[in-house]
């Protein structure tokens, strides 16, 4: 483009001054800036580079928010994890919709043409798909269910996570047409048998990133209430070692399945396979779920994690 810097405002010593205030105190992004002021995108960048060698801008990182960097790095480190976000910690009752507004912002960064996103189940996993938002349209993306249907709670359903993510990016929906849970191993196996579940599952298998949260066993724990276990086979896990539930499969304290009876009935990605899928970003907080967030992550499920300071801080002093 031809440059002829646009008439200064008084108040501003020169372009380079303007530049600046445009930029850092009233948000205008670069390309904002270069048109305002009638010159190139690769100006605007020359000039706040100026700005910050003559000192008409300082940086300083809040201290709260380096903390929280800092935290995630650590977290990183400590699990092998390709990525953190670490928000601040605030009211319980919000931490559900704040993590959710993390994960989506983190889901939303990573999502390219040809994406095929796996979706569980879950409070947390539904405040992501309710909050995520695309900056700009992706092309050719799918959206899959990877758990069988509930009949338990609906709020948080599998069926619903799935169909509300793939609404708000524009992508094509797949949900898993079975139930969570059969009442034997056998009828399982039959049903896994039929054409439109193995085309479904080949689905599964080719996700190359999956959403997923983290479930306590506690009394008041989402999975209670879920409708996918009776509260006995849930005490029975518990009896067993069961310390959380991710996809609805239990593991231990090592991270290890649990197994059993009722996790030979269940339709839906199993552990290992939920393994072996590129980015798995895990989306959970809370001192409740320690154990459990402690567990996934000893069990390395979890390519990346959404948490909030306090839990991400009690992570790191186990």
């Amino acid at each position: 483009m031809l440059e002829g810097v646009a008439e200064k405002p008084t108040e501003f010593e020169d372009a380079v001054t303007w530049a600046a205030w445009l930029y850092y105190a009233d948000e205008m992004t670069q390309s904002e800036i270069a048109k305002a002021l009638n010159v190139s995108r690769a100006t605007i960048v020359n000039y706040l580079q100026e700005a910050r060698e003559r000192g008409i801008v300082s940086i300083r990182l809040n201290t709260q928010a380096s903390g929280r960097t800092e935290i995630a790095r650590r977290l990183m480190d400590r699990f092998g994890l390709d990525g953190a976000l670490v928000i601040p910690t605030g009211e319980d009752r919000d931490l559900v919709r704040r993590l959710g507004d993390a994960g989506a912002r983190v889901l939303a960064d990573q999502i390219k043409q040809g994406d095929v996103i796996g979706v569980a189940w879950g409070r947390t996993v539904l405040s992501v798909a309710n909050q995520i938002t695309l900056p700009d349209p992706v092309n050719d993306l799918t959206v899959v269910q990877v758990s069988g249907s509930s009949t338990g709670e609906p709020d948080f359903s599998p069926e619903l996570c799935t169909s509300l993510l793939s609404s708000r990016i524009r992508a094509r929906c797949v949900n898993l047409l079975a139930p969570a849970v059969l009442s034997t191993r056998e009828l399982r196996d039959m049903l896994l048998e039929e054409p439109v579940l193995k085309k479904q599952f080949d689905l599964i298998h080719s996700t190359n990133r999956i959403l997923f949260g983290v479930g306590d066993v506690g009394a008041k724990s989402t999975v209670r209430i879920s409708g996918i276990a009776s509260q006995q086979e849930i005490d029975d896990y518990v009896r067993d070692g069961a310390v959380a539930v991710i996809i609805g499969r239990f593991i231990n304290a090592a991270g290890d399945g649990v197994g059993g009876q009722h996790d030979a009935r269940m339709v839906g990605i199993a552990l290992d396979e939920l393994k072996q899928t590129p980015n798995r970003i895990c989306v959970a907080g809370g001192l409740s779920k320690i154990d459990a967030i402690l567990a996934t992550l000893t069990g390395g499920y979890a390519t990346h994690l959404v948490t909030d300071m306090a839990t991400g801080e009690a992570l790191l002093e186990r």
